[in-house]
């Protein structure tokens, strides 16, 4: 969907250049992505004095259009322009604007600061006249809005270019989404995100955020095993593995079972326990889905559970120690494995299968054209990247998810909505929505079982409408 593409700088321009090369003009494009901006703006504003800063570029040329319409609109506007219009749509629209431009920020004051200074592309910091600038009149507006990014921010890496940026309450972003809108530490600075449409065109291998899925409950004559059989395989410390089927049994499989040598004393009463040797219970040609690496441990016996799952040739999810033992002989180009390091587990992966990237991001993509695994690669920026060069970002959790199991709830989560039928990168962009979203209706400071127990109220908040 167009409303949720992410771009890089590159793919934005040439999203724009499309438009053009249909008949679209520069200006007409300036004018109906600063006419969405302008009401937005309008609305925070609601009739308080504005200033809008604007840039020698074509960012600044939406800003002298957002002025115009602000102005037209009742509200006080000052403009302050510390460098001339160096594009001719720029300089069109300060013509148009037609009001007094101010050079200097000296002693101007509103209500409302419109930073279009610098936009989509900036790729080096601010210079020090203009991030003092800058600064000194964020710091005299209580109320701050950014056009497309903050000025200062690198748009494809959410990189800060200048020190002590200010912070603010409100980004625009024009036409599409950039990776800075959802990556630290830029995303931290934008406060609420709003996009504003300008009518481009779906841009192929875009990447996507990843929004509230589509689920559909069971089909009125399902049974357990139509809806999917999910099994966790345990290890030499079960909490784990039972934190993950705790979280299975919610996510949506009919039927989550634990395959364990020996049964967990702590285990529900509603938990099917396997303890047959892990051959014979793999054997279960019903599974649909496997889990391997919470509580596996890392010992020998550990390595030979693991390649016994993955010699199983199920959809399967690998998780903790699983990723620590995993080898590139032991995985095979199958489409239906999936990857959910941490930080540290992802560099570790990366040297096993040598891969040298930097940036979670681009790790995880590089990892999963490596390994052929699907790689959901945990953290404040999660993002979930395919073999064949698909990539999805998550909107940000709540921080309150960084306590100690919450990895493992992830796990399950994923195993079950694989179990269902679903393809790996789709099940997993499934499930990080899910967790995500289990995690805010938990409210703060909760443990990694309240979140697995929320895991059904997650579910239920993505069913499809209308469906029983």
């Amino acid at each position: 969907m167009v409303d949720r593409q992410i771009l890089t700088a590159d793919q934005m321009r040439g999203a724009e250049q499309a438009i053009f090369d249909a008949g679209t003009s520069v200006s007409d494009l300036m004018e109906t992505a600063a006419g969405g901006a302008a009401e937005w703006i309008r609305r925070i504003a609601a009739g308080r004095s504005v200033t809008v800063l604007c840039g020698p570029g074509n960012n600044g040329g939406d800003g002298y259009v957002i002025a115009r319409h602000l102005a037209e609109a009742g509200n006080d506007v000052t403009v302050v322009a510390p460098v001339e219009p160096k594009t001719d749509a720029a300089r069109t629209a300060r013509d148009r604007f037609g009001g007094q431009v101010r050079s200097s920020g000296r002693e101007v004051e509103a209500e409302v600061l419109v930073d279009c200074l610098f936009g989509t592309g900036l790729a080096r910091p601010l210079s020090g006249e203009l991030v003092l600038l800058l600064r000194d009149l964020a710091a005299r507006h209580p109320v701050r809005i950014a056009v497309d990014l903050p000025s200062g921010i690198s748009s494809d890496s959410g990189e800060l270019l200048n020190e002590n940026l200010p912070e603010y309450d409100a980004t625009l972003a024009l036409g599409a989404w950039k990776f800075a809108h959802w990556s630290l530490p830029g995303r931290a600075k934008m406060g609420r995100k709003r996009l504003v449409p300008i009518g481009i065109d779906p841009v192929e291998s875009a990447a996507q955020l990843i929004t509230r899925p589509r689920i559909e409950p069971p089909e009125r004559d399902s049974h357990k095993y139509r809806r999917g059989l999910c099994a966790v395989v345990a290890g030499s410390m079960p909490g784990a593995s039972l934190l993950a089927t705790l979280a299975a049994q919610r996510a949506g499989a009919g039927y989550v079972k634990l395959l364990s040598e020996t049964e967990p004393a702590a285990a529900p009463p509603d938990l099917v326990i396997d303890t047959r040797p892990l051959a014979q219970a793999l054997g279960d040609e019903r599974i649909d889905a496997l889990l391997c690496g919470p509580g596996l441990g890392r010992e020998d016996r550990a390595t030979e559970r693991l390649a016994a799952v993955l010699d199983a040739a199920k959809p399967t999810v690998l998780d903790a120690d699983a990723l620590v033992l995993l080898r590139p002989g032991m995985v095979a180009e199958r489409g239906d494995l999936v990857a959910t390091p941490h930080d540290g587990e992802l560099a570790t992966l990366c040297d096993s299968f040598a891969v040298r990237a930097d940036g979670r991001r681009d790790r995880a993509r590089a990892l999963a054209r490596a390994s052929a695994m699907v790689v959901v690669a945990k953290g404040p920026d999660t993002v979930v990247a395919a073999p064949d060069g698909r990539l999805a970002i998550a909107v940000p959790s709540p921080s309150w998810l960084s306590v100690a199991g919450t990895g493992d709830v992830l796990a399950g989560i994923l195993a079950s909505r694989l179990a269902t039928g679903g393809d790996a990168f789709g099940a997993a962009c499934e499930a990080v929505w899910l967790h995500g979203e289990a995690a805010r209706l938990c409210g703060p400071a909760f443990t990694a079982a309240e979140l697995a127990r929320a895991v059904s109220r997650s579910l239920a908040a993505a069913l499809v409408p209308g469906m029983p």
